[in-house]
């Protein structure tokens, strides 16, 4: 079956996941995911920034591969203007409009994230957590 779309997963922190968390990610989640376009930023900008692209590049371009990104939309950046229920982050802010959407156009989606701000925020939308 095709399962349901996932939203995630959110990497964050000063180095990228270690190569093994990646492929671990990979192995663990077979569906295909859907996310923000945010989310490429996000992983690439994370190994970039820790010159981690020969070591790391190859599977986080193949974790990416796996998503189909969303992009931001003019209703999704009006949702993002909009209070949520829990503070969130400016990026999350972005991730969380992607949810509501989706959910919108009918598919039932989970949050996958590490994030604690980001679960409690997408749980007080009514969105499902996905084990991480």
């Amino acid at each position: 079956g095709v399962g349901r779309p996932v939203l995630g997963p959110r990497a964050r922190g000063p180095a990228p996941p270690a190569r093994g968390r990646i492929r671990s990610a990979v192995s663990r989640w077979p569906q295909r995911f859907v996310a923000s376009r945010l989310l490429e930023y996000e992983v690439l900008n994370r190994v970039h920034a820790c010159h981690g692209f020969e070591t790391h590049g190859s599977d986080a371009c193949r974790l990416l591969e796996r998503v189909n990104l969303v992009e931001m939309s003019t209703e999704v950046l009006e949702r993002a203007l909009s209070p949520f229920r829990k503070p969130v982050r400016t990026l999350d802010a972005l991730h969380l409009p992607t949810l509501v959407f989706l959910r919108g156009r009918g598919l039932e989606v989970q949050s996958a994230t590490y994030d604690g701000r980001l679960m409690s925020a997408a749980v007080a939308l009514g969105f499902v957590l996905a084990p991480c």
